[in-house]
């Protein structure tokens, strides 16, 4: 079901008895010109959602999966089999699973079979999302130097997680902080989430920003206009590899070539410690006609093949700083990562971005 409203709406939103179950989505397919609700009334149209991108962003994936499994707990369906499900929907982003298994578990060790548990999980994931944003700005804006001009790709604002969201919340406090002097807004083929998203966030924000086109990264830096590269991940392995939309590799190569900063922005729930490297990160390929077509319209030749991998995977090597709730990693390993989540992130060394020594230029 769909309901077109006319104000700003949250990414996602739980809907309990007598209205519900259901779980409420921005449909993020039909931004920035259409602001539209679909309502996930069970698993199989949540996971419909999922796959097709109406929500998306590491960390709100993780919130929606275990929504999902309140879902199907209010609802009596086989919670597991939901699960299963909703965990498998895409592969890559590890906070899908992550949350799932968190409500999962709660439901299962819950004694009236667990559907009050499997929502209290969700909102506490919820929750712990939106702090881990506030944190996650703090630590950030720290990195960021005065009159700042700013690349982004991809999503990272409140449509892609909790709160704030991941890198766009830096560069909103660096906003607030009268230290950005501008955004610039990768496209992001082929589905243009910058172009269509991250500028539905930034102008909204009041941000000073720019579109541009994927392929003109590159000029921009050597013209010297970029001081920072700051952008998110959808799995972050144990060694520091970032798996991150499909481009992020090629500004990472650039931004060594060019002397610029590249920071990663991401909570630790993003980081998979199960996963020792990048070579170990599953990547999930999408459908030809993402390549092939545009808003349904077809841009190639009737029959051509396509290779569309959603994401790509940045090695710990290109990165100059890692973000997250607990502090900064810098440089990014498997050490500090560890000490990141262990608690022991004040014993880190300070990075200042700008002048990093710790990288080989």
């Amino acid at each position: 079901m769909e309901q077109t409203l006319k104000v700003d709406i949250p990414p996602l939103r739980w809907v309990g008895p007598p209205d519900g179950p259901a779980v409420e989505l921005l449909d993020q397919t039909r931004l920035p010109g259409t602001e539209t609700v679909l309502a996930c009334r069970d698993v199989p149209t949540l996971v419909d959602a999922i796959r097709r991108l109406v929500v998306r962003g590491a960390p709100l994936l993780g919130i929606a999966g275990a929504f999902g499994v309140a879902l199907a707990a209010y609802r009596g369906d086989d919670v597991v089999a939901s699960a299963d499900a909703l965990a498998g929907a895409r592969p890559t982003a590890v906070n899908l699973a992550w949350g799932v298994r968190r409500a999962l578990r709660a439901c299962q060790q819950a004694a009236d079979g667990g559907p009050a548990a499997a929502l209290a999980a969700a909102e506490a994931i919820a929750a712990a999302e939106a702090a881990a944003s506030a944190a996650m700005a703090t630590h950030g804006l720290g990195l960021i130097p005065p009159a700042a001009r700013i690349l982004t790709h991809c999503n990272t604002g409140a449509l892609a997680a909790g709160g704030q969201g991941t890198a766009l919340a830096v560069v909103v406090a660096a906003h607030r902080a009268g230290r950005l002097a501008k955004l610039w807004v990768d496209e992001t083929r082929p589905l243009l989430q910058g172009a269509r998203l991250t500028s539905y966030e930034a102008c909204r924000a009041g941000l000073p920003y720019a579109v541009l086109a994927d392929s003109a990264a590159a000029t921009l830096m050597a013209s010297g206009q970029v001081d920072l590269v700051i952008l998110g991940a959808d799995r972050i392995a144990a060694d520091g590899s970032v798996a991150n939309k499909v481009g992020t590799y090629s500004l990472a190569v650039l931004a060594r070539h060019h002397n610029v900063s590249f920071v990663v922005v991401a909570p630790l729930s993003t980081v998979d410690f199960g996963t020792p490297d990048g070579a170990g990160i599953v990547v999930e390929h999408r459908p030809a006609a993402e390549i092939t077509s545009y808003a349904g319209v077809p841009v190639a030749t009737a029959g051509s093949d396509a290779w569309n991998p959603a994401f790509d995977v940045t090695p710990p090597g290109l990165i100059t700083a890692l973000v997250t709730e607990r502090g900064v990693a810098c440089p990014v390993n498997a050490g500090t990562l560890r000490a990141l989540k262990t608690g022991d992130g004040a014993r880190l060394p300070s990075c200042d971005v700008l002048s990093d020594t710790s990288m080989e230029r």
